[in-house]
């Protein structure tokens, strides 16, 4: 046997030839996803009568450096659709080929049916669940936004673990603290659908955006937004809050030594 320290127990190679290591070879999965590094932050969307926005900053954060400034993270799919993507920049990039893959074979298939934003919504849901179940998740929270089988808007969300849940509006990231409370003040849950306008809709989202801008350390002044309506989908990638003045916050109080 070999008397070297570093290989005490092992067959010596002159004798018995190069040790064979094979066996220490596993088929564990990759676990890449298992520590994200690029990441999106907030995804916000809400129902309105006749359709959904949504809006999403532009902003990808290396660790808590805002590393990329121009990453679009809402996706049309099918110029029906529309799919927000919070969480790892990678793997959204894995399921935008997903979805590619899914169009290009859609708008092939001689059936004429087409997929709607609830079918898109089931699909990303079972391959965020398959990935769960493998041990090798998709770092992302998703939410889609379109029409259901009826016709009527449609907005769900599907996170890392399959999890889905459908709500008036939805929000990923630190969206779901800061945004959604603005959101069930504006429009409570009880208050139906058909009350609410699309001005009305894509106002409360710019000002949610605002506030992200302002809390939330990993969000940008520069988003995207989207319209989904029965006339398909307007999206705006190049939008920017106003000129922002943080005067306001020599008023603030509670934070840090106070002087006065």
């Amino acid at each position: 046997m070999n008397h070297l320290p570093q290989a005490w127990g092992r067959p010596r190679d002159d004798v018995y030839g190069t040790y064979d290591r094979s066996y220490l070879q596993t088929s564990t999965p990759n676990s890449h996803t298992q520590s994200p590094a690029v990441t999106g932050t907030s995804v916000l969307a809400i129902k309105f009568n006749g359709g959904v926005a949504m809006a999403a900053d532009k902003l990808a954060s290396y660790g808590s450096l805002a590393r990329f400034t121009d990453v679009k993270r809402i996706r049309v799919f099918d110029k029906t659709t529309v799919v927000g993507f919070g969480g790892d920049i990678s793997d959204m990039q894995y399921i935008d080929r997903l979805l590619d893959s899914i169009d290009v074979e859609e708008n092939y298939s001689s059936n004429g049916n087409t997929l709607n934003a609830k079918n898109v919504h089931t699909y990303l849901a079972k391959v965020l669940y398959k990935r769960r179940s493998k041990f090798d998740p998709l770092w992302n929270q998703i939410l889609v936004a379109g029409f259901d089988d009826d016709s009527k808007p449609f907005l769900s969300s599907a996170d890392l673990l399959g999890t889905t849940f459908s709500a008036p509006h939805l929000a990923t990231g630190f969206g779901a603290h800061l945004a959604i409370p603005i959101l069930r003040r504006l429009f409570p849950e009880e208050m139906p659908v058909e009350n609410i306008g699309k001005e009305e809709a894509v106002a409360a989202l710019r000002e949610c955006m605002k506030v992200l801008f302002y809390r939330d350390a990993r969000s940008l002044d520069q988003y995207s937004l989207a319209v989904v309506t029965s006339d398909g989908v307007e999206l705006k990638e190049d939008e920017k809050l106003e000129a922002q003045s943080w005067n306001f916050a020599e008023n603030i109080r509670g934070y840090g030594t106070q002087v006065n």
